[in-house]
């Protein structure tokens, strides 16, 4: 067999394993504030800037809008954004956050620090993981 074609020489599988397996933890933390994992990371965004364009957030998120769309419109839907098109361009829609939503900031709070409890890495290595994972986004 091939070696480049086994399943523990692929830089691939342990990215997917571990990114999976984070999620699947996050998912107890956010079921109480009715969350995914997803709308979780759009209202990180949402609390950081306030209003942004759909396209901008997809662009942060590494999400097209196929997969934004619908969930933006269940987190309207939820009270915590709202969209609007922009009245200087028709064609882009703005997000903004509410107040519902600005409340979920203080219900995750404490998010972060239960999930650096699920994770085994000493503080230096999660920021190594974290600086090379950066690295490699910023090549995509």
């Amino acid at each position: 067999m091939n070696e480049k074609l086994k399943l523990e020489n692929q830089l691939c599988f342990p990215l997917y394993a571990c990114a999976k397996e984070i999620v699947r933890r996050y998912t107890p933390l956010l079921e109480p504030l009715g969350l995914t994992y997803t709308q979780y990371i759009a209202m990180m965004v949402m609390w950081e800037h306030k209003s942004i364009s759909v396209r901008d957030m997809g662009k942060l998120l590494f999400l097209d809008s196929g997969t934004l769309t619908p969930m933006l419109k269940k987190m309207e839907k939820a009270g915590w954004i709202s969209r609007k098109r922009s009245e200087e361009d028709e064609r882009m829609v703005m997000v903004s956050i509410t107040a519902e939503g600005e409340k979920l900031h203080d219900r995750a709070e404490a998010i972060p620090s239960k999930m650096a409890g699920c994770v085994a890495l000493e503080g230096d290595e999660a920021l190594q993981i974290y600086t090379l994972l950066h690295k490699l986004m910023k090549s995509f």
